[in-house]
C-alpha cells in the first residue's frame, strides 16, 4: 500500500485530500506545517509528499529541499495558488515531480499523484536490483555455468556499457527479462529507472497512450495531460517484453521513437525528447515475422542492433542442479533447506521442459510445499511430469474409414490442451502461454473462444 503525506496549513484541504486517496487505497498521514512534516518523515517515510507551496512557519520549497537532502527515495509534488509563480518553477528544478495549480481539477491531481507513485515504484525497484547485484549475484537472478550460459554472460559484460540497442531471443520461461535487468545494471544508466512493458498484455486500442502518453482532451476520459512510460524511465532502460505483439500501426511510431529518441504524446503537436536505452525481446521466431510482414523489417534491423539469443533449458540440462539450488534457497522457509535426492535430479534431466526455467521453478516451489520438512525425491516430480504428458501426441488419433470433422476434432484437443496448461500455470494465462508457445493475446481469445475465460 502507498504512503503519502499531505502538508497543508489548511485544514479543510488537508482532510480532503486525506479523504481523497484514502479512497484510493493509500495510507495517509497529515501536517499542519513544516516542522510537523519533518517529524512524520522521521517517523514513517513516506512514498510521496504533497506539499501546499506557501504555508506559515515554512515553505513548500523548504520542506523540498530537506526532502531532496534527507529523503532521496521519496516523491514530492507541490500545490500553488500562482499559476505561473516562479517558485513553481524552482520547485521543478529543485526536483519535485510535478507542480498543480490551485483550483486543481480532482481527476488531474489523481493521474500526476498515481504517476509520481508509480515513478518512485520504478526507483525503488531499481535500488532494489542493484542491492541485489552488490549481494553476490553477478548476474541479477541468472544462474548457470555451462558453456552456452557463459556466452551470454560475455555478451552481457561486452554490450551493457554501450549505449546499443539489444534484442534478447528465446523461448518463453528462458529468462528474457533477467538479462535485460542485468544489461540495465551493468550500464551506465544503472542509476536510472528500469521500466519493463509487456507488449503482449496491453490492448492495442491503448497501447499508443500507455507507450508515448496523452494530452487532456486527446480523447474521452483524458482529463489531465500523462506521460508515457517512455517519458517516465527518463535516463534509464525501456525493456519492451514481447515485441513482435506490438501492432502494425504502433509499429512505425516506435521505429520513429528508435531514430529520433524524442516522442509525441497523443493529441500533441510538438516532439519531446526521451534519452533512454532500449532493451527488446521475443519468443517468436522475428526473421519469419518480418518475412510474412507482420513486423517492420526497418523497425527490427534499429532494435536488432545486438542479438543475444538464450538457450532451452533443454539445451543445457547441466545447468539443472544449480537451478534447483537456487530455487529452493529462494522459496525454503525452513531453517534447513530440504536435501535433494540424487533420483529427483535424475528424473528432472530426463525432461524435456517446455516451459523452460520458470517451469522449474514451479516444479521446486511445487515440490517444497509437498515435502515439508523431508529430503525432495523423484516422486515429487514424476507426478507432475505424467500430468504434462497427458495431452494425445498428434499421431495417436487415426482417421476413421467414415471420416471425421477436423473442425470438432481440433477444438477438442485445443481446449484439452488450454484446460491442461492452465492447470500447470495455476491460473496464470501468461505462464499458460509460454507452456503452449503462443502469445497473451492468443491465449485470452482462445480462453473466450471456448469459455474458459
Amino acid at each position: 500500500m502507498s504512503e503519502i503525506l499531505i502538508v497543508d496549513d489548511e485544514r479543510s484541504m488537508r482532510e480532503f485530500l486525506q479523504v481523497l486517496f484514502s479512497e484510493e487505497g493509500m495510507n495517509v498521514t497529515a501536517a499542519a506545517n513544516m516542522s510537523a512534516a519533518i517529524e512524520e518523515l522521521q517517523r514513517s517515510t513516506p512514498d510521496l509528499v504533497i506539499t501546499d507551496l506557501k504555508m506559515k512557519g515554512g515553505s513548500g520549497i523548504e520542506l523540498l529541499e530537506h526532502v531532496r537532502h534527507n529523503f532521496p527515495g521519496v516523491e514530492v509534488i507541490v500545490i500553488t495558488a500562482f499559476a505561473s509563480n516562479e517558485t513553481a518553477i524552482k520547485a521543478l528544478n529543485q526536483g519535485a515531480y510535478d507542480y498543480v495549480t490551485k483550483p486543481f481539477e480532482v481527476d488531474e491531481l489523481k493521474v500526476v499523484v498515481h504517476r509520481a507513485l508509480e515513478r518512485q515504484r520504478l526507483l525503488a525497484e531499481n535500488l532494489r536490483m542493484r542491492a541485489e547485484l552488490k549481494g553476490g549475484y553477478d548476474f541479477g537472478e541468472i544462474v548457470g555455468k555451462s558453456a552456452r550460459m557463459q556466452e551470454v554472460y560475455r555478451l552481457i559484460e561486452q554490450v551493457a556499457p554501450t549505449p546499443s540497442n539489444v534484442l534478447v531471443t528465446g523461448e518463453s520461461g528462458t529468462g528474457k527479462d533477467l538479462v535485460a535487468k542485468a544489461l540495465h545494471l551493468r550500464s551506465p544508466r544503472c542509476d536510472g529507472p528500469f521500466v519493463p512493458i509487456d507488449c503482449a498484455s496491453i490492448p492495442a486500442q491503448l497501447m499508443e497512450g500507455e507507450l508515448f502518453g496523452h494530452v487532456k482532451g486527446a480523447f474521452t476520459g483524458a482529463t489531465a495531460n500523462r506521460k508515457g512510460l517512455f517519458e517516465l524511465a527518463g535516463a534509464g532502460t525501456v525493456f519492451l517484453d514481447e515485441i513482435a505483439e506490438i501492432p502494425p500501426s504502433i509499429q512505425v511510431k516506435l521505429l520513429r521513437v528508435v531514430q529520433e529518441r524524442s516522442v509525441r504524446r497523443l493529441g500533441e503537436a510538438r516532439d519531446r525528447s526521451v534519452d533512454v536505452r532500449l532493451v527488446a525481446a521475443t519468443n517468436r521466431d522475428i526473421e519469419q515475422e518480418v518475412k510474412t510482414g507482420a513486423f517492420r523489417e526497418d523497425l527490427f534491423f534499429r532494435l536488432n542492433v545486438i542479438r543475444i539469443d538464450l538457450p532451452p533449458l533443454r539445451d543445457r540440462r547441466e545447468d539443472i542442479p544449480a537451478l534447483v539450488r537456487h530455487f529452493i534457497d529462494t522459496y525454503s522457509t525452513a531453517h534447513k533447506t530440504p536435501i535433494v535426492m540424487r533420483d529427483a535430479l535424475e528424473v528432472l534431466a530426463d525432461y524435456g521442459f517446455p516451459g523452460n526455467v520458470r517451469e522449474l521453478e514451479n516444479m521446486v516451489e511445487r515440490a517444497l510445499a509437498l515435502s515439508g520438512d523431508g529430503p525432495i525425491g523423484s516422486e515429487m516430480f514424476s507426478e507432475y511430469m505424467r500430468s504434462g504428458r497427458a495431452a494425445p501426441a498428434p499421431n495417436g488419433i487415426e482417421l476413421p474409414p467414415e471420416g471425421a470433422d477436423l473442425e470438432m476434432i481440433l477444438a477438442s484437443v485445443e481446449r484439452k490442451l488450454l484446460k491442461e496448461a492452465l492447470r500447470r500455470s495455476g491460473g496464470i494465462k501468461k505462464e499458460a502461454a509460454g507452456l503452449l508457445g503462443i502469445s497473451f493475446r492468443s491465449i485470452r481469445y482462445r480462453l473466450q473462444k471456448h469459455g474458459l475465460d
